[in-house]
């Protein structure tokens, strides 16, 4: 990876991390975005098992992000693999249909060298190419837990991926994103461990990320969501709560709801994992779910 001008200060302490997997002209618009930054940071970009020349691309891009090919598809966990490789003290997650906003970066470093506390800065995403602010902006921004005066931002238990920024070594102690869930709704088990483990994750609408989302939803998505979701409880929460969620994918699915059937059907496959990497959050965290499992789901930041 070259030497960058400018990497002096702020500007040269946040490497941005990129995971793809056959979208090649998507992830050179996102590389051409980045390379375009004032900041000019590291990139480096994972490939999960692409078949259609993206690893070429990358190589012949100006930007010379650094590739790694883990020879796969590690879906979520190329983040992982990236982020151990980095050298900077902060991360930036993007996918290969976003990029950052000029600017962003350093200004993410500075207060992650304001507030030592700080592990995960959630942006705000705007949504091309309309530039319109994606729904978890508000969702985040109506976090009801209490602001801290060690902390930036709006405190939340949730967060988009491909628009925030960690420290690297309260990520790396943190474990990362979990194995279990590979892809789909990762984000929250995170943020919930990284609190647990005392860091703070925060909404910062200061800081912007642009997301250029391919028309339509990709298929099983939203599958891998609710299955993730259902793991995540499975693996921190209380085993009633974990109980609960099971009920109702499987009431959903008593009522017709043929995609809560195969969430279900690939959550119980994997709970002998779960329960074996379970591990139940603190009582404090426990709290702060519950609390925004209260709020009307307008309101809810995770």
């Amino acid at each position: 990876m070259r030497d960058r001008p400018g990497d002096q200060g702020t500007a040269g302490r946040t490497t941005v991390v990129v995971i793809t997997r056959n979208r090649r002209e998507s992830l050179i618009r996102t590389l051409d975005h980045l390379e375009s930054l004032p900041e000019r940071p590291p990139v480096i970009v994972v490939d999960n098992g692409s078949s259609d020349g993206t690893g070429t691309a990358v190589r012949a891009h100006p930007c010379e992000a650094e590739l790694l090919c883990p020879g796969r598809n590690t879906g979520a966990l190329g983040r992982n693999l990236a982020a151990r490789r980095a050298t900077t003290p902060y991360v930036a997650f993007s996918d290969d249909d976003s990029w950052w906003e000029p600017g962003a970066l350093k200004a993410a470093a500075a207060l992650f060298g304001t507030f030592p506390r700080l592990g995960l800065l959630a942006a705000r995403t705007v949504v091309e190419p309309d530039g319109a602010d994606d729904r978890i902006n508000t969702v985040l921004a109506g976090s009801s837990l209490p602001m801290r005066a060690d902390l930036p931002g709006r405190p939340v238990l949730g967060f988009l991926g491909c628009s925030a920024v960690v420290r690297r070594s309260a990520f790396l102690a943190a474990g990362g994103y979990h194995p279990l869930l590979f892809f789909g709704a990762e984000e929250a088990l995170l943020a919930y461990d990284l609190t647990a483990a005392g860091w703070g994750v925060v909404y910062e609408s200061s800081l912007v990320s642009h997301h250029a989302p391919d028309p339509g939803e990709r298929p099983g998505r939203t599958t891998r969501m609710r299955r993730n979701a259902l793991l995540t409880a499975w693996l921190r929460r209380p085993l009633p709560v974990a109980a609960r969620e099971s009920g109702r994918l499987l009431g959903e699915w008593s009522r017709g709801d043929t995609e809560a059937g195969r969430a279900l059907r690939e959550a119980l496959v994997r709970v002998p994992a779960a329960l074996r990497g379970r591990r139940r959050l603190p009582g404090w965290v426990e709290d702060q779910i519950r609390l925004l499992e209260s709020e009307p789901a307008r309101g809810r930041a995770r």
